[in-house]
């Protein structure tokens, strides 16, 4: 093979710089908005879905916290974890000068892309969590929507802004109000954003699902169809992770982390959101590709096999898979069982990442991890795994 191609990474993140909404919001929200502040903790543990911990003023480790409302979200290693060693990325709180600069600093997440072999990178928020869940929870709704606003308006201005295109910008939408989510598809196509952040499953995070008989979610896929813009869904959007159990250890949540998005893609394939919406485009970010293959495999049979009373023909009127082949694309940094099932998978619907700067990362081997995983691909179907199919997805102006 040769030299293998510029990688462009759909699925990294950032950790948000301290002034983000302090810069933008009206200053009678300054004191309850998202704001940084430092304090001394211990205990810091994690029981599957939450965070516990215990202020400790005097044995405590220093901690750079989020705080908004009631809300105070310490900053962990496990979420800042490029630069340490595999056993050193543990459950630590942090602060910022404890992380990698290019966790949070545009200068210093180009270098650390220069160094793996990166050229361009699409970034999930932090503290809004995967889909902007922070704020769909929060208590005053005019100031969560300040709040998406203003996120938006750093992706777009200050984090993306300059970079040649190589800091793809991916946006957030009020999740509470499906008109005002479409309308924020479209300020924010306006200026060049074709990625928005939905959740896997709407339902856990309390929305109506897909699958709702008044067609709840049409404007925002309309917008998002309309303005050409692929709707991202990371492992962990519906704030809900599969468990066994709750004394089951974290490994076998990250083991099950993919679950998510194969119950999305199912969801999605029998809701005839596809079929109303031919042109919009899903990316399932961080769910791996392995599980692909029997998931069609069983959604056609199922159209096939249960035709007469499992769901509505008149909204699914061709195999599933159909759809998935249209529209949809899988996303991975690590999965050489899914890289020997391209045929079945489809070579045009996978796209790759890093996942910069979180412990799953790659960073700063995805080059010579990604040429051992590919030894034996031609070199078209490469370029398309690590580049071209992004291009195509985000609409990106690259070669």
């Amino acid at each position: 093979m040769r030299e293998l191609p510029k990688i462009i990474s759909v699925d990294d993140h950032v950790i948000e710089p301290p002034n983000v909404w302090t810069d933008r919001l009206p200053s009678r929200y300054l004191d309850i908005g998202p704001r940084v502040e430092r304090r001394k903790v211990s205990n810091l543990q994690f029981n599957g879905t939450t965070y516990t911990w215990d202020l400790d003023d005097e044995d405590g480790v220093e901690t750079d916290f989020w705080v908004y409302e009631d809300l105070t979200v310490p900053h962990r290693r496990i979420i800042a974890a490029a630069g340490y060693p595999k056993d050193e990325v543990t459950l630590t709180p942090i602060t910022y000068e404890q992380m990698r600069p290019g966790c949070y600093e545009q200068k210093a997440r180009l270098e650390d892309m220069d160094i793996n072999w990166v050229e361009a990178s699409l970034s999930f928020p932090t503290f809004p969590r995967f889909c902007g869940q922070t704020f769909l929870e929060a208590k005053d709704r005019e100031l969560a929507g300040l709040c998406v606003r203003a996120y938006n308006d750093w992706m777009v201005e200050e984090w993306s802004a300059g970079t040649g295109g190589r800091l793809i910008p991916l946006c957030i939408v009020p999740l509470w109000d499906v008109h005002e989510a479409a309308a924020e598809v479209r300020r924010n196509a306006a200026r060049g954003v074709h990625a928005v952040c939905f959740s896997e499953i709407p339902y856990h995070l309390g929305l109506p699902s897909v699958h709702d008989r008044d067609r709840y979610w049409d404007p925002f896929f309309a917008a998002c169809e309309e303005t050409d813009t692929v709707v991202c869904m990371h492992i962990g959007s519906s704030s809900k992770m599969p468990a066994t159990s709750p004394d089951a250890s974290a490994a076998v949540q990250a083991t099950l982390s993919f679950n998510n998005a194969m119950g999305s893609l199912s969801d999605f394939l029998f809701s005839g959101v596809l079929v109303r919406f031919p042109r919009l485009k899903l990316a399932y970010s961080e769910g791996q590709i392995g599980w692909l293959p029997y998931i069609l495999e069983r959604a056609d049979d199922v159209w096939n096999q249960f035709r007469g009373w499992a769901f509505d023909r008149s909204l699914v009127p061709e195999p599933p898979s159909t759809y998935y082949r249209r529209q949809v694309y899988g996303c991975f940094f690590r999965d050489t069982h899914g890289l020997r099932s391209l045929d079945e998978i489809g070579v045009d619907n996978v796209t790759f990442e890093t996942d910069y700067p979180h412990s799953d990362s790659t960073w700063p081997e995805t080059k010579q991890i990604a040429e051992a995983m590919f030894a034996g691909l031609d070199d078209e179907t490469v370029y398309k795994i690590v580049r071209g199919n992004a291009i195509e997805m985000l609409s990106l102006d690259f070669d």
